[in-house]
């Protein structure tokens, strides 16, 4: 586990860690399932994370999808969150391309997308989440398989 620790605020004391604020934290780590957490005021922060080890986060897979060729599959790509037609998942979850199994997807390579239109669904602790693109263009590559699981920042898709 790895913790930034931020300082009380008392100018009489020496600072100090908040440790039980910590271990709440590493708590809520356990009963959710997340990898990492942050909280903070102003310019302290808090964050716990964790290596998960034993098995993904999956999720059912559409068959569609399971049945598709590997040519179907997205290719690997070495894009980050800076690129400029980078679209990130704003949260760690699910990812689905359609809105149920056997629905055409939200979007496809070569389809041209306006601001506010519907990519994907990220899925988090039973709730799905929209997610929305951020401005106009052609999306010239989808970087993540439906059903596949996602984290924080990681790059989805990339609008040109």
């Amino acid at each position: 586990m790895a913790a930034e620790l931020p300082l009380d605020k008392r100018e009489d004391e020496p600072r100090r860690a908040d440790f039980d604020l910590i271990r709440d934290l590493a708590a809520l780590l356990d009963e959710t399932g997340l990898s990492e957490i942050e909280i903070g005021d102003g310019p302290e922060r808090i964050r716990v994370a964790r290596t998960l080890t034993g098995t993904a986060l999956t999720a059912p897979a559409q068959p569609e999808i399971a049945n598709a060729d590997a040519s179907d599959a997205p290719e690997p790509v070495n894009i980050d969150s800076n690129h400029p037609g980078a679209v990130v998942s704003p949260l760690v979850g699910v990812v689905f391309h359609a809105p149920e199994p056997g629905v055409e997807p939200f979007a496809r390579v070569g389809d041209s997308v306006s601001e506010g239109q519907t990519l994907f669904i990220v899925e988090a602790m039973k709730t799905m989440n929209p997610i929305k693109a951020p401005r106009g263009g052609r999306i010239s590559r989808i970087l993540v398989e439906n059903g596949a699981p996602v984290e924080y920042g990681e790059v989805l898709l990339v609008l040109e």
